[in-house]
């Protein structure tokens, strides 16, 4: 079995150590040895900040995705639904109204005031006319 060595920390620091290692490691030689390897192995200083925490990120891209949302919200109003609305109005098979030409104005006026007649009557008394013949 390996040789222990006293350390001298400060009363606070070694329990707040024997409380971190208890919970996650199953002795304090252990745990030192973990964190040891940690700051070896990925090169940083204890002193040194590794960044933004989990934290900061999170709000930070519930930011983004809030402006993002805002600017989709942006874009269907302005450009999807009105272009949306072109298209549907385009594939609409409605037949527009006849409106008589001009022309047909005049002669349906001209044979409701009885100046012309009528194209049915008219054609309609020649038969009549060539039957009783």
């Amino acid at each position: 079995m390996d040789s222990f060595t006293g350390i001298r920390f400060k009363r606070e620091t070694a329990k707040r150590f024997q409380k971190f290692s208890r919970t996650h490691f199953k002795s304090h030689t252990e745990a030192l040895t973990a964190m040891l390897d940690f700051f070896f192995y990925n090169e940083i200083s204890p002193k040194e900040k590794l960044g933004p925490t989990g934290r900061t990120i999170e709000a930070s891209i519930k930011k983004r995705i809030n402006a993002v949302i805002a600017i989709m919200r942006d874009m269907e109003k302005t450009q999807t639904k009105p272009t949306a609305a072109m298209m549907a109005s385009l594939f609409q098979t409605e037949e527009p109204k006849r409106k008589p030409l001009i022309l047909e104005k005049k002669i349906i006026e001209e044979r409701r005031e009885g100046r012309l007649p009528d194209i049915k009557t008219g054609f309609d008394e020649k038969q009549n006319d060539n039957n009783e013949l």
